[in-house]
């Protein structure tokens, strides 16, 4: 077992089983030593979303969790595209999403929910740069959609 696998099953976390794209995208793309993953949106485990307007008939402790959802979906594209979580040598950038109400302020906040999961799961090579934005909407009217960027050995 993997030190990142370990790490999960410590925390009681399980990756989540990932969907095929229902678009014209793969979930991620290799350049280098470098993966992009497309944006994830928060998935029901029975099936649909998480959906809705953050500060409006979400919550700011709701959406944190569908962003958290959202990590685990990440880290599972990443072990999909790795093979071995080890192989992250860095999580580089997340670009979070958020389906906002238009005086909603807490953008990062909300991302938070993402960003904090990575960085329990990976220690130090969990840390990223990071851009949190309002959306008018989302698609599926989802609370959040993140995108990852990482490096790999």
């Amino acid at each position: 077992m993997s030190e990142i696998e370990a790490r999960l099953r410590a925390l009681g976390l399980t990756l989540p089983e990932l969907p095929k794209p229902i678009a014209t995208y793969v979930p991620f793309v290799r350049t280098g030593n470098l993966l992009f993953l497309s944006g994830q949106t928060p998935r029901r485990p029975e099936g649909g979303y998480f959906s809705g307007t953050v500060g409006g008939d979400v919550g700011l402790e709701a959406a944190q969790a569908h962003a958290r959802h959202v990590g685990l979906q990440l880290i599972a594209v990443l072990q999909q595209a790795t093979g071995d979580l080890d192989r992250v040598a860095r999580i580089v950038k997340l670009f979070g999403m958020v389906n906002a109400t238009p005086g909603f302020r807490d953008q990062a906040k909300v991302i938070n929910g993402c960003s904090d999961l990575l960085v329990e799961v990976f220690g130090e090579r969990g840390w990223h740069a990071r851009s949190a934005v309002g959306m008018g909407s989302l698609p599926h009217d989802c609370t959040v959609e993140i995108e990852l960027i990482a490096e790999i050995s």
